[in-house]
Formats: C-alpha cells, structure tokens, sequence
C-alpha cells in the first residue's frame, strides 16, 4: 500500500478507468491519482471509511461481475451518505493486500483512545499548516493555523504563547513543540476549576477525592469505592499516581472525555431491554421507500439502499413491486423517473444484510404492484434465496393467541403485504386455492384525502386496483403481518385479528391522533401499525417521528436517505438497547386496560414530572461550516425535548463570537418534562448569523432516560449522524422531581 498500486476505478459497466492508489506515510491518507499527467488527485481519510467489502458487492461490480472476477474487486463504504468507491486490482493477490490492509487501519482507529485520537488530530492539522513541509512551523504558519482551527487569538498572546513552547528557541515549533503549544491553547480552565474544588493538595485527586466527585456531582450509586479504582486504573497515565491511588489533572481529563464521561449511559448501550414481550409492544425502526438513494420522483434506486439501511439497525424495510421485462418482477418508486433494480437482487441484499447488526427480526414490507405471475415469482426468489430465514408458518404451528416477540423471531425474516384469508384458516387449511385475494395495498392513492381528489378518481382508482389479484404462493409467505386496510378504531377493536397491520399516511395518522388519541395507543397495545410520509414529500423529506411515537405507533417510516431532525430523533430513539431496532415501550403504552393520553399525561395513575436543568458548560474544537479560511464560528447550542406535546420545548444559550475553538457559555437551561419515559433530548450547535439562517454545525440526540447525570461532555455528530471527532460539548446535568 505504502509503494503504490494501479487499480481500475468503476462507476458503470462503461465507465472504468485506471488510477494509481498509495498510503500516504502518516498510514492514515489514501492519496490516488489519474495515469494521465496533468490530471488532478484525490485524497481520503481512512478515519472516513466505515467497511471494504470483498468481491461484488455493489450495484456497480454486480454489473461487471462477467468481466472481472470476484477475488479482484472491493468496495470502499464511506461513512454517513457520500457514495461508494467500487475497485478492481489487477491480480487477487493485490485485492487482498489492500483489502486486509484497509481493514487493519480501521480496526487501529477504532481501538484508539481519546488520547491517541486527539494526538492524531492534532498531527493531521500540523501538516495541514505546514506549508513548505519542512517539519517545523514559523509563526505565521501557526497564526494561519489557528484561523484554520477555528480560533480567533490575541495575536499578541498567540505569540506569546509560541515563544514558551518554541524550547529550542529557533523561532519554530517541531512536533513536540507544537504539541505543548496546542495543549497551552486548549487549557480547559472549566475542567480545572472543578478538579481543583475536589482535589485536597490542589495537585491530584486521590481514591477519596474521586469517590466524593462521583458521589456529589456524578450522583452515582453503584460501588463508588470499586469504581474510583476502576477509573484510576483506566485513566490514569502516569505509574506514579496510579502507585499512590490518585489521579493527574491529566487522568481527569481523559476520564470526563471517555465513554464513561460521556452523557449517554454505558447501560443503555448492550441489549438491557426485554425482547420476550409480543412484537406491537415495541417501536421498530424502520424506513420508508428504501431503495432510493435520492429523492422519490428523479432519484436513483439501489440495492444499496437496504444495505445502508440494514446496517444501521433499521428492522422493517419497503420494497415497491411493479411488473417488469422478462417476467422478472423490479422495485422502483411507480409513476416516477426513478431508476429501476431486480426484486431479486433486493431480495439477495436483504439476506445477506439482515442480521450483520442485529439478530431481531426484519420485517419486508411489500407494495404490491404486480400481476400474479410476477406475484409467484416474487413468492419463488423469497422461498429460494431466504431459503430457512423467511419465516412461512406460525412457531411451533400452534394455534396463534398473540405476536410472537422479537426474542422468539431471531434470524427471521417477516413478509407484511396482503393475505387470503387469515391465520386461522391457514390452520384449518381452508385457504382457498383460487386467486381470491385483492392487491389494494397501503401506497399513496388509499389515504388521499377526498376533498383533494374527485371522489370519482378515487372510485376509479379503486375498480382498477381492485382487478389485482393476489397469488396464493405469495399471501401464503404472510404469517403475523397482514396488510389491512383501517376502518375505524370501533371496527377494529371488534374485528381486528391480532396479526393484522393498518398503515397510515402522517396526515391520516394526525388526524386519527388528533380526535381520539388515547384509543390510537389503546389499538397499538394489541397490534402493529405503520406510518409512512404523505406522497407529497416529493423532495423524501421527513415528518417528525415523535408524534407517532406518542402514539404508540410501532412502525414509523422515514427517508433514511435524508438527513435532518427526523433522522436525528430515529437515531437517537435506536441508539439505546443494542442499536438492535427494536425499543419496549413505555408500561402505560403496553397494558390493554390502561388508557394513556398523549394529550393529557397528568392523568396517568403513575404520573411523576420532572425538571431536567442543563448547564451548558463549553465547547471544543467545533468544525468549521465556512470554507473559508478567515470565516470562524459564532457557535451557540439549542436544547430541544421532543416528547407529547406538553413536553414539546426549546431554549438556546447565548451565541459567542468567534470561537468555535473553546466557547464558554455557563448557561443554565431547565425544562418541565410530563412524560420522561417518551421524551428524546437533542442538542444542537449553530454558527449564529443575525441576517440570515443559522447555519448548522452538530447535534447528539438521545433519549431522556439514557442520560447521565452530572458533569458530561457530548460528543457531537454531523448532519449525517457520523461522529465529528474530537468536537463536543461540555455540561452539567441534573433531574430531580417537579415539587
């Protein structure tokens, strides 16, 4: 990797050209560039990689697998949404030097320490600014730098500050050098306040100090004495303290910067939930038009849509089924210019990506478009290529009383689509065998309000859907998951069969919300609903998932290939309990004779408010928005609660002008929160601006009750939802009782 390779860059089955690829010495840059000279290069990070595929595992390589063969070719899968980098090296041997090399480089970052990121970081922006390369760096290069960095600095104390660390007195700074003066810039003057209160010499904080800080402050009640060795003994870099059962300023520093210091519970990371309860007890993530890559009238569909979505622990996927040539039923967006991929080749994904992330259960959501013929077709490529993983009968063939739970469904794969008849027919075996069945699934047309279309295209629409049969191979691969289309709450609560799922538009979901809330979680209780975005989000926007959460709605929709609040909210929901996809709600939300309502939560026999009170401390090493080199950040953080609607609340800090480098802000927040078990906190940091739009910098959402209390830094993530390494937020948190 180090010497150089020529490989074969592949964007399409036409377009295939030749570049030369080498690891740059910092074992961190892969630098590539065209044979032709002249041409420019690129360059990416490896801390920008998530995983190398082997073989043909895109789109792209599929449609070359005839000329290149599988042992020559790789993905490169980059975090958050840029596109893939598909390879082919001239000689399998070559593939797998590359492929077990990028692999090992990945595997380092991750086994990093804050310590050691933060070290490479810091070498990442010294040779940024070291313009003429020569391992040293002059005044004007580090005064460039810090306008770089973010940091707008006294040019005066800069230089000052140059000359204590330039030891060797040559009028530039080597790497060690340069080093001492980043940490003299980055003193965290907040961090040592707080550690000079509890240290009792000013110097270290021995076992008893720390005990007295996880008690007061951090409000812990596990084994505080075992813990404050536990902390030591991670921390702590220096042997001498270690020896002495204390802990350096230094120690501090890195414990408050670790995942232990860090505002989301290491509790709530591992599966802690239980998984044995039936499956509409909990909220799935799931997404919604999952082949598309863009937006839903001009972009493009890909199987690589359900492996992204798939690999970030989402459990219920749409697959859209329209006829197409060669009696090979395809998945695209109907109606639109949106490209087209094999039903096959989706069904493939699916299979080999479901349980990468989590072993729950995936639930395939079916719009159903095709004639029967596709239909068996649909029905042959889900036996053939799921194979023991589609689940086709009911567990143990018992006669069914309830949904089965995600615990019991491992490994399994659930169709959601219409069915001949019901479960209890299926047992008794008296399904008929003609083709009975109606296709009228849940896609757009079924919820479009009357008064925006003429009754009578809605009639039509209706007689022509329903002259769609249904192929009994395909409905006889529906077991716990039929389609339904919803009448009322009355009729269901009547007629409704335990297995049998309505699907909402956000706009029908709202309305339903709006005039009879408390019976919409009472229905959630017994079965699963899902919601989806209304066919007016043209551009695959997203509705805000928490309404429906409120509800108790299980299987809420979104774009997972757009970014925003949406996305930040089902993230952050997910983040907790494995990032299996699946999340228990709340007791009150689960108990049939229970009858919460998301608009009067003081009503519930349990209910207990609190205040949450925030303190946003500070922050570090904010990245800059502005490309250019003297625009700096005029950071300022927005707290949101995102829960029922009393609940529903937003408070800001001040702006600070221009630093994004340490801001301090001390600013305290507080909210009164009815409903805790549901409320999600978002943080979100913007560069202020007074005539125009904020723009956005990072946010870190999590639920309420995976917050720890006390002092916490957030580690903060881009619009993408990938980790913006090392900027976070520092600040103290507290929940107490509503008196």
């Amino acid at each position: 990797m180090l010497v150089g390779t020529v490989m074969r860059k592949i964007k399409s089955r036409t377009w295939k050209k030749q570049r030369y690829f080498k690891l740059q010495d910092d074992c961190m840059t892969i630098w590539y560039k065209s044979k032709k000279a002249g041409k420019a290069h690129s360059t990416f990070s490896m801390r920008d990689v998530e995983v190398v595929r082997e073989g043909h595992q895109s789109e792209v390589l599929l449609s070359i697998a005839d000329e290149f063969p599988a042992n020559r070719c790789f993905t490169v899968v980059f975090h958050g949404r840029r596109g893939n980098l598909d390879l082919v090296a001239e000689s399998a041997e070559e593939a797998q030097s590359w492929i077990k090399g990028m692999r090992k480089l990945i595997e380092n970052l991750e086994n990093m320490g804050e310590r050691e990121k933060l070290d490479q970081w810091i070498g990442d922006w010294f040779k940024k600014a070291d313009k003429n390369n020569d391992g040293r760096m002059n005044f004007k290069e580090v005064r460039d730098l810090l306008r770089m960095m973010n940091v707008d600095m006294n040019e005066h104390h800069a230089h000052r500050l140059f000359t204590m660390a330039d030891k060797s007195q040559t009028g530039a700074l080597e790497g060690d050098e340069f080093v001492l003066f980043y940490k003299m810039i980055t003193q965290r003057e907040d961090i040592l306040k707080i550690f000079q209160e509890y240290s009792s010499d000013g110097q270290k904080l021995s076992q008893s100090d720390i005990e007295d800080f996880l008690r007061e402050e951090q409000l812990e009640d596990v084994d505080i004495q075992h813990h404050a060795q536990e902390l030591i003994k991670y921390y702590e870099p220096s042997d001498t303290a270690k020896q002495l059962k204390a802990m350096t300023f230094d120690g501090f520093l890195m414990y408050l910067g670790s995942a232990e210091g860090s505002i989301f519970s290491p509790k709530c990371r591992g599966i802690f939930q239980d998984m044995s309860q039936p499956l509409c007890h909990y909220f799935i993530s799931s997404s919604h038009n999952t082949y598309l890559m863009e937006d839903q009238l001009r972009g493009q569909s890909s199987v690589e849509g359900y492996i992204r979505a798939l690999n970030r622990g989402c459990r219920c996927v749409e697959v859209d089924c329209w006829d197409g040539a060669n009696g090979e039923p395809i998945v695209y967006h109907g109606h639109t210019f949106t490209s087209k991929i094999l039903f096959k080749d989706v069904v493939n994904a699916v299979g080999k990506y479901a349980f990468k992330i989590s072993e729950y259960p995936v639930i395939l959501s079916i719009e159903n478009h095709c004639s029967v013929d596709q239909q068996r077709v649909m029905a042959q490529h889900l036996k053939h290529i799921l194979g023991d993983k589609l689940l086709r009968g009911m567990l143990d063939g018992r006669a069914p009383v309830g949904l089965p739970s995600p615990e019991e469904l491992k490994g399994k794969i659930l169709l959601k689509a219409k069915k001949i008849g019901g479960l209890e027919e299926t047992l008794n075996g008296t399904v008929e065998d003609s083709l009975t069945g109606e296709v009228s699934d849940e896609d757009e047309v079924a919820e479009i309000d009357e008064d925006i279309l003429h009754r009578e295209i809605k009639k039509y629409l209706q007689q022509k859907k329903s002259k769609q049969r249904l192929s009994k191979e395909l409905s006889d691969c529906v077991v716990y998951c039929k389609s339904v289309h919803f009448r009322s709450f009355k009729h269901a609560r009547i007629h409704s069969k335990f297995y049998e799922v309505a699907s909402f538009t956000e706009s029908k979901a709202r309305k339903l919300l709006r005039e009879a809330g408390a019976e919409f979680v009472h229905h959630n209780a017994r079965q699963l609903t899902r919601v989806y975005p209304t066919g007016f989000r043209t551009d695959s926007s997203n509705f805000n998932p928490q309404e429906m959460w409120n509800a108790g709605c299980q299987i809420v929709a979104l774009n997972f290939q757009t970014a925003g609040e949406g996305m930040d909210l089902n993230d952050g929901l997910f983040s907790q309990n494995g990032r299996c996809g699946y999340v228990l709600k709340p007791t009150f939300m689960r108990d049939k004779n229970d009858r919460f309502d998301p608009d009067l939560p003081q009503k519930r026999d349990d209910y207990q408010p609190i205040v949450l009170t925030i303190q946003v401390i500070s922050g570090q090493q904010l990245p800059k928005v502005n490309i250019k080199e003297d625009c700096i950040v005029d950071p300022l953080v927005r707290v949101e609660i995102h829960g029922v609607l009393m609940d529903q609340a937003k408070q800001e800090t001040r702006h600070i002008e221009n630093n994004g480098f340490n801001p301090l802000w001390n600013d305290t927040l507080r909210f009164t929160i009815h409903t805790p078990e549901l409320a999600l906190v978002r943080f979100v940091v913007e560069d202020y601006d007074k005539t125009s739009k904020n723009d956005f910098v990072g946010q870190f959402t999590l639920p309420l009750s995976c917050m720890q209390k006390g002092y916490r830094h957030i580690h903060l993530l881009s619009r993408d939802g990938t980790r913006i390494s090392p900027s976070s937020l520092f600040v103290h948190v507290r929940i107490t009782d509503l008196e």
